[in-house]
């Protein structure tokens, strides 16, 4: 059996909520990276479905019971507590990352030593000549998506600085991680991935996106990704994320924007009742998130140039869910 290395560079941390069988692929991949110098925690939320029992490939996993579903947030920081590890993985488990997706991650962090983090090369389960995303994008409609959604790999040709990478298969540099607080788990899940590299972005890092780091991602397997609880958690964070982290000129601009997405979304998308929910949560915790908002306006280093030139700004770009490459993002 393969035992933990004894200086792993990476520990890769896996939040797990009844992932069945999803799971096993997704460590079978790990187990079978090329590069082996890794440890993996797999931090399961109280799951039902018989996953905690799963047999681990070898001594480089473990496992950590939340005691709870902690959701992705709190889950991924707890899972990444005690690391010593230089960096910090996350990986969900409805992925399968290629034979060499820790590897060219491992080149990246030496091609761009000032980086701190970087994407994966994300696609579809059902079609993996697609993407499932090419990094995050964040606009000035107080909207995130995974860039390239369901459009053709091929338009992935080399790495390019991303607004933030998506957690389902991201990179993290530890200390960083940890010197702004790490996942903020009042978002439990969804966009907080988001919030974490515009955190960094305000501290002056850039984020990289991977081209040949590839995992295939099913996306939402636990959730579905047009359930009441992902379009209510959508919905109310991206209120927080809005709040929290926008100057005041460009947040009060988006807030219009972000009510006016989310009217129309109602007529095109199912549930509309949990999207109404999710804007009245993301009122009701205003308070709360001046606190956090004054917290982050503090220690900000950016201009408000600087942030402008970071969202999507073209209405187009958020109707296509395109990849928006930073310099052309205005």
């Amino acid at each position: 059996m393969t035992r933990r290395p004894a200086d792993p560079w990476v520990r890769v941390v896996i939040v797990t909520y009844n992932p069945g069988e999803r799971l096993t692929r997704c460590l079978a991949a790990l187990a079978g990276q090329s590069l082996d110098r890794f440890e993996v925690v797999i931090v399961d939320n109280e799951s039902s479905d018989g996953s905690i029992a799963f047999p681990l490939p070898d001594g480089r996993f473990s496992r950590l019971a939340a005691g709870a579903n902690l959701g992705f947030a709190a889950g991924a920081n707890l899972g990444s507590r005690g690391a010593t590890t230089p960096w910090l993985a996350t990986l969900n488990p409805d992925t399968v990352p290629a034979p060499d997706w820790l590897e060219q991650l491992e080149l990246a962090t030496r091609a761009y030593p000032n980086a701190a983090a970087f994407g994966s090369t994300q696609l579809r389960e059902r079609a993996p000549d697609r993407l499932d995303g090419g990094g995050d994008v964040y606009s000035i409609f107080g909207i995130a998506w995974r860039g390239g959604f369901d459009q053709p790999a091929s338009l992935v040709t080399g790495d390019q600085p991303v607004f933030s990478p998506c957690a389902a298969a991201a990179l993290y540099r530890r200390d960083l991680f940890g010197a702004v607080g790490g996942f903020a788990e009042d978002f439990f899940c969804y966009l907080e991935d988001v919030d974490l590299g515009f955190r960094l972005r305000q501290q002056g890092h850039s984020m990289i996106q991977v081209a040949a780091a590839r995992v295939i991602h099913a996306g939402s397997a636990s959730t579905g990704r047009h359930s009441r609880f992902t379009l209510f958690h959508a919905t109310r964070n991206g209120i927080f994320l809005m709040v929290r982290c926008l100057p005041l000129p460009l947040l009060l601009l988006a807030i219009p924007l972000f009510v006016t997405a989310q009217i129309a979304l109602m007529t095109r998308t199912p549930h509309p009742s949990a999207r109404l929910s999710g804007l009245a949560a993301g009122m009701a915790a205003l308070p709360h998130l001046r606190r956090s908002r004054r917290d982050l306006r503090r220690i900000n280093r950016l201009s408000l140039g600087a942030t402008a030139s970071l969202l999507a700004w073209n209405p187009r770009h958020l109707l296509r869910r395109a990849m928006v490459p930073l310099s052309s993002a205005e």
